[in-house]
Order: structure tokens, then sequence, then C-alpha cells
């Protein structure tokens, strides 16, 4: 069983999604070469075939595999040649061949290739040295994609793979959504901003610039709120502020429940609807989440780690829905646990972790850095986090864990 007043993250992130719905993001035009990491908004059609003609797949000669078949020791003339952007234009008699280089517009009659080094030349012509089945060494019409086929769907977020494919079916421009709107601060006394002069018992904000870093990798449009101080009316302030403005708050800090910790209040003085407060997981604990209309605010914790862990398994997926695209769950997979580990149960654990080899060549997570959420020094040099299930209260060597690589397939 979670905590006592926890939400376990798995539901968390069922709520968050489910609250995510019912609000479309506007659109506009973007430039194809312009497009990676946007959302797109309308599902595109090929009005093509990709290719659009039959095309050769190596350097070599094309003839008729049937003609081939029935003539094996034929001497093939050289009709002529055909490359990249250059075709044969003439008559291929069922006993010629033409001489083709890779990306040609196969000829009108051949309908294989035999490459050049199996094949005895000449100056009179050429004798294929195999026989070959109708279609060898040549790309179809429509292979990649046919005219009415999907070159990319509504919501996905554009990569250089789409933008290639876009770019092949001859579109210049496509509509996407708006980037997200996201208010971005922290709060504390104790915080400065870095390179300005720091008092004892204050620390430099590395909240602000780890998450904006995070938030741009969503495409997101930033506004810098700054730091804002342990006051609830400072803070309900900036918050509605940035509800004018924004789409989405992310505040990280006093999300706790300390004389200090003023977001519960801020979101109560903003008509912000709490969908939850403090999460059965560790790091991340102090999390709060509010919504107004389509609204979020996001409250991390100010540790920083804690506020990398919340946002890659709960903000981001939530961000993803709001701008228009399809929710990117935490992509894992299950790995051998290099190390053993005990907890108590009632919260799921998130351990930075590499990916190592054993000497005999298995794959295995062992644990990096130093414990502790305020420890970033932890997520430099981590491969990604290993999951410690919520009910589960030891982990042994050797045993397959969860983990949730930083750097995901795409």
């Amino acid at each position: 069983m979670p905590h006592p007043f926890s939400t376990p993250l798995n539901i968390a992130r069922e709520q968050l999604l489910s609250a995510a719905t019912g609000w479309v993001p506007q659109q506009e035009i973007c430039g194809v070469s312009n497009a990676l990491g946007r959302v797109l908004a309308t599902e595109q059609i090929s009005s093509v075939d990709l290719p659009q003609t039959d095309n050769v797949a190596v350097d070599g000669y094309a003839v008729e595999a049937a003609f081939l078949a029935a003539h094996p020791e034929h001497l093939f003339k050289v009709a002529g040649t055909a490359r990249a952007g250059h075709p044969f234009s003439g008559i291929v008699e069922p006993g010629d061949a033409v001489r083709v280089f890779t990306g040609a517009v196969m000829p009108e009659g051949p309908d294989c290739v035999i490459m050049h080094e199996d094949c005895q030349i000449s100056d009179v012509g050429i004798i294929c040295g195999k026989q070959l089945k109708s279609g060898t060494n040549m790309r179809s019409a429509g292979e990649n994609i046919a005219a009415g086929e999907t070159l990319a769907a509504k919501g996905v977020f554009l990569g250089a793979a789409n933008i290639g494919q876009l770019a092949a079916a001859g579109l210049s421009q496509i509509p996407v959504f708006q980037p997200l709107k996201i208010a971005l601060m922290s709060t504390g006394d104790e915080l400065v901003q870095s390179g300005d002069l720091r008092k004892v018992g204050q620390i430099f904000d590395s909240n602000r610039p780890m998450l904006a870093s995070l938030c741009q990798q969503q495409g997101a449009q930033l506004t810098d709120y700054g730091i804002i101080r342990d006051d609830q009316v400072r803070l309900t302030s900036a918050w509605r502020e940035a509800l004018d403005h924004c789409d989405v708050i992310i505040s990280s800090g006093g999300a706790s429940d300390g004389v200090e910790d003023h977001t519960q209040a801020a979101l109560k003085a903003c008509e912000a609807e709490c969908l939850f407060w403090r999460l059965a997981m560790k790091p991340g604990r102090p999390m709060a989440v509010g919504k107004k209309g389509h609204q979020f605010i996001f409250c991390l914790p100010g540790n920083p780690v804690a506020a990398f862990v919340c946002f890659r398994l709960l903000v981001r997926p939530v961000l993803d829905k709001l701008s228009g695209a399809h929710p990117r769950l935490p992509f894992s997979l299950m790995l051998s646990s290099g190390f053993s580990h005990k907890k108590q149960a009632g919260r799921a654990e998130f351990l930075r972790a590499c990916v190592t080899e054993t000497e005999t060549g298995v794959q295995q997570v062992v644990l990096h850095g130093r414990k502790g959420a305020g420890v970033i020094s932890s997520l430099t040099g981590a491969d990604g986090l290993v999951e410690i299930p919520l009910a589960t209260t030891e982990i042994a060597s050797g045993q397959p864990v969860r983990f949730y690589p930083f750097h995901e397939v795409v």
C-alpha cells in the first residue's frame, strides 16, 4: 500500500492525462525544413508514389529476366546508358541491355538488373553470368510510400526521418500546432541567480536552467519568471500573471507542507483545482499539480534530482498531450540488476544508474553517483533511472529490474 495521503506514480499520470483532455492548441503553417520538434496538426497523405517510377538499385545492366532465362549464353548488345536524373529514352529490344547506375529510372522493357561484376563485358556487349528473377536489384514505384498512404500522422513530434519523408513527397509547408507557452519559476529565499553574489545559507538556482532545457526539448515557448521569494502573496501574484499569458506553469520548490511552503494556499487563491498532492515515490514525494480551465500548474519539489525525475516521468507526457501530440510514456526495458538494494514498502524509488556489461557480455544496470534528492551530480554521467516498485522491499543482484534510459530510441 502507498503511504497515507500519497498517490502512486501510475495513478497520478493517468489522472493528469485524463485531465489534459478536451483542449487543442491553435495551428500555424511551418516550413518543412524548420519543423524539427514541432507537432504535426493534420495527417499528411502522399499525393505521389515514392519512388515515382521503377528505379535502379545497383550499378549494372538492365535486361529482361524471361529472355535471359531462355538464352543464358546470349551476348546482349548495350543499347545505351541511364543515370540518376538522366533516363534512357530509347527502345530496348528483348535481347538488348542498358548500362544503368544506382538511382536511374528503369528503362522500359527490362525488368531486372544484373551487377556489372556478374557480367562478361566486351566491346561488343555483355554476357550475363547468372540467372535473375523479375524485379531483382530494382526498386518498384511506390515501394517507399504509395500514393494515398500516410506520410506522417497527426500528433507526431517531427523528427529528422519525418522531415526527410515529407520533403521526399514534395511538401514544403505543413500545418503544425503552436508551441505550448510555459511559465517557469523557482521559489525560495535561499535561491540566487547563477553568477550573482550569494550570502551564507544561499545557493544558486539550478532548477530553472535544468527545467528550461527539458522544456526546450519539448519545443515549448518559455517565459522566465525568475526566483519568487517565500511569500504566499508574491507567489499568488506571479501565478496569476503567468495564467494570463501561458498555458502551463512549472514552479519548483515550496511544494511541501512547511511554514515557508505556500503552493497549496496559492492554488486556492488562484482558484485552481488541486489534482493531487504528494506522490508515493522517492525522489519526488512533495509534488502537487493544480488545474484551472485548460491550464496546468506543476508544483515540483525543490530538490534538483526530484524535480528532474518528476518532469521525466510525469510532466513530459502531459506537456505532450497539451501540445497536441500523442503522449510519450516513459520508455523502459528490463535489465539484470548489478546491485542489491533494500527499502520499505509503500513508495516506489527511482535510482540513478548506468548500463554496463558483465564479463560474459550480459548487460546490467549498476547504481551511479551519490544518493540524495539534492545530489544533482548523480544525474550527470547516469544512463537513466532504475525503478524499485512500490511494494518491493528488496532487490538482489542479478534480479530483473525496470530501467528508464535518459536517451530514448526515436
